[in-house]
This record gives C-alpha cells, structure tokens and sequence, in this order.
C-alpha cells in the first residue's frame, strides 16, 4: 500500500510528466482559463484508463506474444479511439463543465502515450501502474492549473513588450519547474 501512495505522489509531484519530462507542454500553452478544469478532468480521465489499458494489453497480450515492438503502433490508436467516447461520458456526467473543442488539446497530449510506454516498459503490476497513472493525470491537472493562474497574473500585471506572450509563459513554467524541484527530496529510496 505504500509503494503505491509513494508513486501516485511521485507521479504527480516529483516525476511530473509536464516539469520533469516535458511531454504535455502543448495543451499547457494552448488551454484556455475557461478550459482548465474541464481539460485537467479529461486529462486525468484518459491518462488512468488508457494506462491501465496500456498495462493490461502489454502484460497478457503483446508480451506473451512477443510483439512488444510494436507498442507504439498499438497505443497510439488505442488512445485516439479512447478521447471522443470519454469527453461525450464526461459532458453527459458533468454538464457545468464545458468539453467542447478538447479533442486537438488531448489529442496532442504526449504525456498520455508517454505514460501509456511507460506503463508497458516498466513490470509494475496492476496497482502500481493505475497509481502511476492516476498521479500523472493529477499532477497534470495541478500543473495546468498553476500555469493559468500564472498566465492569468502575467495578464493583469504590466510585463516588458519583448516579453509578453510566449517568452514569459515558458519563463512562467520554468520558474514552476524549479518549485517542482523542492519536492525531489520528499521521497527517499
């Protein structure tokens, strides 16, 4: 039970897959104030079942069959096929929220096929992997909300005009990266 808290709380803090890894960077910069939390619960969403997916697929199908090379050619569609069912299921769940015009943002998401790879490479098991995947989403969602509110502050204040837009978005997310680090001595192994 504790390998898999510590690894939903690295997954979101310590390995983030936007900070550490820079795999969901697009929809960071792209995603709209109003799109927020809507993206973040997609996100979220997607990342825990297409990487349970991932997992079961690898372990009981593709490794006993010896196809393991063929892992992106399988999860790529596997996670293009999951994103229209699962935002007309969270549009109908959660009417408040608007999930309109997510598909291009989730659809160019690398961290769900990053985490989907990593999922299959590493032999977590079951639990491990869904705590993986949970925490990547959480961690994204954590992200993309900081970004906002950081992107929302820059908009409101009077920044120089060599800076405005996207120079002072990426200095934004640096500077969060660097606040991410503050956590990488929280677990020990």
């Amino acid at each position: 039970m504790t390998e898999i808290i510590l690894t939903l709380v690295s997954a979101a803090l310590i390995n983030n897959f936007v900070l550490h890894w820079p795999l969901g960077v697009d929809p960071l910069l792209a995603a709209e104030r109003r799109q927020v939390h809507a993206l973040g619960i997609a996100t979220t969403s997607l990342m825990l079942i297409a990487g349970m997916l991932a997992h079961a697929l690898h372990w009981w199908l593709m490794a006993p069959l010896h196809l393991s090379s063929l892992e992106l050619l399988v999860f790529l569609p596997l996670s293009v096929l999951l994103i229209s069912p699962l935002l007309k299921l969270l549009s109908a769940a959660l009417p408040q929220l608007c999930f309109d015009r997510l598909w291009p943002l989730i659809l160019s998401n690398a961290a769900i096929l990053g985490l989907m790879l990593m999922n299959a490479r590493d032999d977590l098991g079951i639990w491990r992997a869904s705590a993986l995947s949970l925490g990547a989403g959480l961690g994204f969602w954590l992200v993309l909300s900081l970004f906002s509110d950081l992107r929302q502050r820059t908009l409101d204040n009077d920044v120089p005009l060599p800076f405005r837009g996207l120079p002072i978005d990426l200095i934004g997310a640096g500077l969060i990266a660097v606040a991410f680090l503050g956590f990488s001595g929280l677990i020990k192994t």
